[in-house]
């Protein structure tokens, strides 16, 4: 059974992250489509799973009166992080199928143009990156499928830095416990 204040907490800073991952991604179709493929809104997305799970860890600490188990802290931050996933998900789903699909062709060429750029400075050999290209075109990484399939990765990710969070915030332990 779930504490009710990992449950809480979770479902709360959950929503907070889905909102403000889902937030940077209208401001960057709202600003500049461009922005989809700078590297910095790739780490601006970064920072929201790794400032609000410490925000989130240490509010819930402080709740459980400084008890907080491995366990404990894993699971309240990987809660967050599903909820978070999934709502930013069901964003962007809905942007890139339902509300603007013709971005999704914009983004592509974008993306393509930018993969050619970088590969000529590290001089990537053409037919690697043709073949590379055909495949980005052959694929739609904005449908549904895909973007619940890159969901899946992101979580797996989370899954990784929770564990390193949960060890971060967990109580620590006294010699008495031995």
């Amino acid at each position: 059974m779930i504490n009710e204040i990992i449950k809480k907490n979770g479902i709360t800073y959950g929503i907070i992250t889905g909102v403000a991952l889902s937030l940077i991604t209208a401001f960057m179709y709202a600003v500049d489509i461009e922005l989809f493929i700078a590297w910095w809104t790739t780490l601006l997305s970064l920072s929201v799973f790794i400032v609000v799970p410490i925000i989130l860890l240490s509010t819930t600490k402080k709740e459980l009166n400084g008890v907080f188990t491995f366990k404990e802290a894993f699971t309240t931050y990987f809660i967050s992080a599903v909820i978070g996933v999934l709502i930013s998900v069901l964003f962007k789903i809905v942007l890139f199928n339902f509300i603007d699909p013709a971005i999704k062709d914009t983004l592509l060429d974008l993306t393509i143009k930018y993969l050619i750029s970088t590969s000529e400075k590290f001089g990537v050999p053409a037919s690697s990156l043709n073949e590379t290209i055909k495949q980005l075109r052959e694929t739609d990484p904005y449908s549904i499928v895909e973007q619940l399939k890159g969901s899946v990765f992101v979580i797996f990710f989370c899954a990784i830095l929770g564990l390193i969070m949960a060890a971060i915030f967990k109580s620590k332990t006294s010699s008495q416990d031995y």
